[in-house]
């Protein structure tokens, strides 16, 4: 009887000393294809020149945008990655407050290049959630004056590409063997930039310091390599 026990107790030791199936390990790449929910959280924090008489509390607010994204990642040890994500999402700009309803900003393009560096906790059978933060630099293409402000004679509006910091957090859960998974992740972004809007001759009408702090939520799959 004893011997049986001592028996049961070594076979239950060395199975739980060896190494338990990660769904990621060191090496592994996993690529992701995601819809997106891209929920600009802006505002106006200075006017830092105004030729057209903004009335008191003017602000603004872009609308939200839906688009397909795709990201990659790479595990760098079973816990740590890297995560580049690649996404183009476009917004119009309406004023708020003493301009409500008025259009300021048309087909604005932002291109959010964004890397994080991700910790992922333990396996959990598979659940693997984690957080992550990094830098992100904004690319805006193609943006153009509202018609609210082609009536004031804007011509041209530019807005400034800048560095950001993006914060992360969501989970990766297997689906079979084979390594396609689900993946869902929320980002929240932490940008200023400055919106400068020219006549046709070049003449400064209007420039603004914005706040543009984006929640970006994603759901897809993701498969491992």
């Amino acid at each position: 009887m004893k011997n049986g026990i001592f028996k049961g107790a070594a076979i239950f030791a060395t199975a739980a000393m060896l190494p338990t199936a990660a769904y990621a390990e060191a090496g592994t790449i996993q690529a992701k294809l995601l819809g997106t929910l891209v929920a600009p959280d802006a505002s106006i924090t200075e006017v830092k020149v105004d030729n057209i008489g903004l009335p008191a509390g003017s602000d603004t607010a872009a609308n939200d945008n839906f688009i397909p994204t795709i990201a990659i990642e790479y595990f760098v040890t079973d816990n740590i990655s890297l995560e580049t994500i690649a996404g183009l999402t476009q917004h119009d700009v309406d004023g708020t407050g003493g301009i409500g309803g008025l259009e300021t900003v048309s087909d604005a393009k932002i291109l959010p290049a964004t890397l994080t560096i991700k910790y992922h906790f333990g396996d959990m059978d598979g659940f693997k959630p984690y957080i992550g933060a990094g830098p992100s630099y904004f690319v805006f293409i193609d943006e153009q004056p509202g018609t609210a402000l082609v009536g004031f004679g804007a011509d041209r509006l530019q807005l400034n590409d800048k560095f950001g910091v993006a914060l992360q957090a969501g989970f990766d859960l297997p689906l079979n063997d084979s390594g396609l998974g689900l993946s869902v992740d929320a980002k929240r972004y932490f940008l200023r930039t400055d919106a400068s809007w020219t006549d046709a001759n070049g003449a400064e009408l209007l420039r603004t310091r914005h706040k543009i702090d984006p929640w970006v939520i994603s759901a897809g799959l993701a498969f491992r390599f």
